[in-house]
C-alpha cells in the first residue's frame, strides 16, 4: 500500500484513488511560501523576477490550466461552483484566484477519495486562510468544521506596523459525524506539577479537584450525599466517568450518590475541615492535558535540529505525530498529496499507519527516498512502490522531453547531488542563470573541515566534446575538485578522450586518485554506475534513524 507518486496530484487522484479509500488526509500545500501578500494579489500582466520562480509556481498563476479548472467547477452546478464564481467577481483574474480555482478542484477530488469516517487536516498561514475556510465549508459543510487549529510556530517575529505573524492555521474536517477520534494528551511539565499536584499518599503525588459542576439539577446529581446538598452552593454532583471505568466494568444503573460511595470505598474521596467532599486525583493515574486547539510545546525546526533537512517549509514529525494519533489509527490508509520532504509519510510510517504520498517535483521524491532510507533502511521497489519516476531509458527520455526541469532534477538524484539553488534558505529548485552548473555535491577529505565540490551537469540533449570542455572550465574557474557530465545520449569517444584529458584529483585520506571529470549516461546510472569519489559525502543532510513506534499512548 506505501507509494509515493511523481505528478500533478489532481491527476494522480482521479487516474489511482478510488472513491472512499482513504483515513485520513493532511495537506500543506504551497500557499504562499516566500512570498508577501501584494505579490499574490499582483496583477497577471505584471512580470516577475526570474528567481521567484520555483518548480510550483506555475500551478497558481491564471493560465489556460486556471481558465479550464474554473469552467470544469462552475459546468458542474454545484455549491462549489458557485462559491469559485463568486471568488472570481470579487478576487479577480490573479495568482489569488488562479490558487483558489486549483484548490477548490483538488478538495474535491479529496473529499472524494475520503473514507465516511476520515478526515481532513490543510495547513495554511493567514494570507488564504480565509478563502480556504470558505472553500472547505463549501465542500465538506460548515456542520464538518471540528477545529480551527492554531499552531505557534515562532516565539516572535518583527513586523513593521503591525502585529508579528507567529502561527500557522491547520483546519480540521472530518466527512461525517462518525469519524475516527482517539483522545491525544500533552505531558504536564515540572512546574505545574511542583504547583498543582501537592499533596502525598503513600508515595504518589495527588491534587485536589472540585467533584460537582456549575448550575442546579433537580436529579440525583441535585441531591444530598452525606449531609452535603451541592443545590445549596448553586452546583450539582458531577463524578468522573472516566475514573469510575477503572473501578467498575458497567456503571450506568448507579445514580450520583451510589457513585460517591464507590468513589470512596477506593479512597478517592478526601474530606476537608469544612467536611466538603474532594476528589484526589493522582498523577499516575492521569494521561496528562488533553491537547487543546492552540499547539505551544511543539516548536518549529531550529537550524541545529537534527531532524532539519533543508527543506524550506518542512514541519516538525510531532506536529504530524499528533494529527496521526488523533485522527487515526493503526494500519488506517494517510494520504498527503502534496508531502514535500516527506514529514507526513516519516511519521505514518513510524506509528504503523499505511502512507500515500504526492508531490510534483522529482527533488521532492529523491529527498523522500532518501529520507526512508536514512531513517528507517527502507528501499523503493522492496519497502514501497514509486510511481511515475522513470525506471528504464525510454521513460527517461519522456520525462526529459516533458519538462526539462524535472528530468535535470530526477538525473541529479541519480547521484544524490543537489539541484542548483536547493541548499537550506534558498529556493528548492530554482530555476536560473546556473553559469554551467545544474547541482553540486560534497565531501570532506582532510582536516579542515571545509567541504569540497563535485560540480554536476546535466544534459538531455545532443551532446559534443565541446561540452566536456566547458564543463572542464567550469570545474577550474570554480576551483572545484570533480567534474560529473550527466547525459541522455551516449557519449561520443571524443568527449571520453577530453574527460580523460582533465587528469586525477588525488585523495590524501585515501591515498587514491579520482578521474576530475566523469561522464555518465541516464543507461550508465539506471544500471546501478556510480561517481568515483571520496565516500564521505556530505552534500544532503542525512535524515535520523527513527524506530517505528510500539507504545500508541501519550508520546506529547
Amino acid at each position: 500500500m506505501n507509494k509515493l507518486y511523481y505528478g500533478d496530484n489532481l491527476l494522480i487522484l482521479h487516474e489511482y484513488l478510488p472513491k472512499d479509500s482513504v483515513d485520513l488526509i493532511y495537506l500543506d500545500p504551497p500557499f504562499n511560501s516566500n512570498r508577501n501578500y501584494n505579490v499574490l494579489f499582483k496583477d497577471e500582466s505584471g512580470k516577475e523576477a526570474e528567481s521567484q520562480i520555483t518548480a510550483f509556481e506555475d500551478t497558481w498563476h491564471w493560465n489556460s490550466s486556471a481558465e479550464e479548472s474554473y469552467r470544469e467547477l462552475i459546468l458542474r452546478g454545484d455549491e462549489v461552483g458557485k462559491m469559485i464564481q463568486s471568488f472570481r467577481s470579487f478576487i479577480g483574474e490573479n495568482q489569488m484566484m488562479a490558487y483558489l480555482v486549483m484548490m477548490a478542484i483538488r478538495l474535491t477530488e479529496l473529499h472524494r477519495v475520503l473514507k465516511d469516517t476520515g478526515s481532513l487536516y490543510l495547513h495554511c498561514d493567514p494570507t488564504a486562510s480565509h478563502y480556504l475556510k470558505i472553500l472547505l465549508d463549501t465542500v465538506f459543510g460548515a456542520d464538518n468544521f471540528r477545529s480551527e487549529v492554531i499552531w505557534k510556530r515562532t516565539s516572535s517575529h518583527n513586523s513593521a506596523k503591525r502585529y508579528g505573524p507567529i502561527h500557522d492555521t491547520i483546519f480540521f474536517y472530518s466527512k461525517s459525524d462518525d469519524f475516527v477520534w482517539n483522545k491525544v494528551y500533552q505531558t504536564y511539565d515540572e512546574s505545574y506539577i511542583e504547583k498543582f499536584y501537592n499533596h502525598w499518599e503513600k508515595g504518589k503525588r495527588y491534587q485536589l479537584v472540585d467533584l460537582t459542576g456549575s448550575g442546579t439539577r433537580t436529579g440525583d446529581s441535585g441531591k444530598i450525599w452525606k449531609n452535603v446538598n451541592p443545590t445549596d452552593a448553586g452546583r450539582h454532583w458531577a463524578v468522573p466517568n472516566e475514573l469510575l471505568s477503572t473501578l467498575i466494568d458497567d456503571f450506568s444503573n448507579l445514580n450520583s450518590q451510589q457513585k460517591l460511595d464507590l468513589l470512596e470505598e477506593n479512597g478517592f474521596i478526601y474530606w476537608t475541615k469544612n467536611n466538603k467532599p474532594r476528589l484526589k486525583k493522582f498523577l499516575e493515574e492521569n494521561s496528562g492535558v488533553p491537547v487543546q486547539d492552540i499547539i505551544e510545546d511543539i516548536h518549529p525546526l531550529s537550524a541545529q535540529s537534527a531532524e532539519r533537512l533543508g527543506y524550506p517549509t518542512q514541519k516538525p514529525v510531532k506536529l504530524l505525530e499528533r494529527i496521526l494519533q488523533a485522527s487515526s489509527n493503526e494500519g488506517d490508509i494517510v494520504l498527503d498529496p502534496f508531502c514535500g520532504c516527506g514529514t507526513t509519510i516519516a511519521a505514518a510510517y513510524k506509528l504503523n499507519r499505511n502512507w500515500i504520498g504526492i508531490d510534483i517535483t522529482q527533488l521532492s521524491i529523491a529527498l523522500q527516498k532518501y529520507r526512508l532510507q536514512d531513517s528507517f533502511q527502507l528501499s523503493a521497489k522492496k519497502d514501497y512502490e514509486v510511481v511515475g519516476e522513470p525506471q528504464d531509458l525510454q521513460s527517461a527520455k519522456a520525462l526529459a522531453n516533458d519538462d526539462r526541469y524535472q528530468f535535470q532534477w530526477w538525473a541529479l538524484s541519480l547521484i544524490k547531488a543537489r539541484p542548483l539553488g536547493a541548499s537550506s534558505g534558498s529556493k528548492v529548485g530554482k530555476k536560473g542563470s546556473d553559469k554551467g552548473i545544474d547541482g553540486v555535491m560534497t565531501f570532506l577529505d582532510d582536516n579542515s573541515g571545509k567541504a569540497k565540490r563535485v560540480l554536476v551537469q546535466v544534459k538531455s540533449g545532443k551532446v559534443k566534446s565541446g561540452d566536456i570542455r566547458d564543463l572542464r572550465g567550469t570545474i577550474e574557474r570554480e576551483n572545484a575538485e570533480l567534474g560529473v557530465f550527466i547525459t541522455l545520449e551516449t557519449a561520443s569517444r571524443d568527449m571520453n578522450t577530453e574527460a580523460v584529458s582533465a587528469g586525477f584529483y588525488h585523495s590524501e585520506n585515501w591515498n587514491r586518485d579520482y578521474p576530475k571529470l566523469q561522464i555518465f549516461s541516464i543507461e550508465d546510472l539506471l544500471n546501478g554506475k556510480e561517481v568515483l569519489m571520496p565516500q564521505n559525502l556530505t552534500t544532503f543532510k542525512q535524515a535520523e534513524k527513527i524506530g517505528k513506534d510500539v507504545d500508541q499512548g501519550k508520546l506529547f
